[in-house]
């Protein structure tokens, strides 16, 4: 069995019981690194590493390279990571394992690494079971720590990177919900363009670094020029009374 498991945004005390459960039942632990610097023993560790090591010893992890820095689709580099990676799943396999967990930070089933992964085992081992745990997202995350809810009511919720295009971003800030944008970094200024022009920036929240000791939440602001990948932009409804969605 291969299971996918959200250890969410980063925080240790964010997972599930059933994901520490499926983590310290494991034969093998993989986290995913950065391809460019997994031969680097003094690279620091990675987000989802970094998490699971509270409840795994390092005897039970393994890093899996992927290109994760990778922006441009579905490249060459890309495939040889997802081949490479699925091969030494399917090699732990074969040398005995019976239960590998890829651990993911917020959840599998979101923007994920694990989607590919588990799509690359199933082609080399259709007999290997996939099962996924959720956990808990960066938007879950920002909500709880800005204490903005997420939706009400009627509201509807769009969520989509802003790798994506700001054509996307600009279609949802205009409709009547919530908005929340994943990947901002180098969109940023572009994102506050939007924010101003749909009249939507005044309630925006910008979540960097959550669950890392340098964290900021809090306005948007256009100056913000050095946003990690992982932010997190979230943009309330319009709500001008209690119950008003209802």
């Amino acid at each position: 069995m291969l299971t996918g498991v959200g250890v969410g945004p980063g925080e240790a005390d964010l997972l599930t019981l059933r994901a520490v459960r499926v983590l310290t039942d494991a034969d093998l632990v993989v986290v995913p690194v950065m391809d460019r610097t997994a031969a680097d023993a003094e690279a620091p560790r990675g987000r989802a590493e970094e998490t699971v090591r509270a409840h795994v010893p390092a005897d039970r992890l393994r890093r899996l390279p992927f290109a994760l820095d990778d922006r441009g689709g579905v490249t060459a580099r890309r495939e040889a990571a997802w081949d490479a990676a699925a091969a030494a799943v399917v090699a732990a396999f074969d040398d005995g394992a019976r239960a590998i967990a890829f651990a993911t930070i917020g959840d599998p089933n979101v923007y994920s690494t694990f989607g590919y992964l588990a799509q690359s085992v199933r082609a080399l081992r259709p007999a290997v079971e996939v099962r996924t745990v959720p956990g808990i997202t960066a938007m879950q995350e920002l909500a709880a720590r800005s204490g903005v809810p997420l939706c009400e009511g009627r509201e509807p919720l769009t969520l989509l990177p802003a790798t994506a295009g700001t054509a996307l971003v600009d279609d949802a800030l205009a409709g009547p919900g919530t908005v929340v944008v994943y990947k901002g970094w180098r969109r940023h200024a572009e994102l506050v363009d939007a924010l101003r022009r749909h009249g939507r920036l005044p309630d925006a929240v910008l979540g960097r670094g959550l669950g890392l000791p340098d964290e900021r939440i809090g306005p948007v602001d256009r100056a913000d020029d050095d946003l990690p990948y992982l932010s997190t932009l979230l943009v309330p409804a319009r709500r001008d009374r209690r119950g008003g969605k209802l």
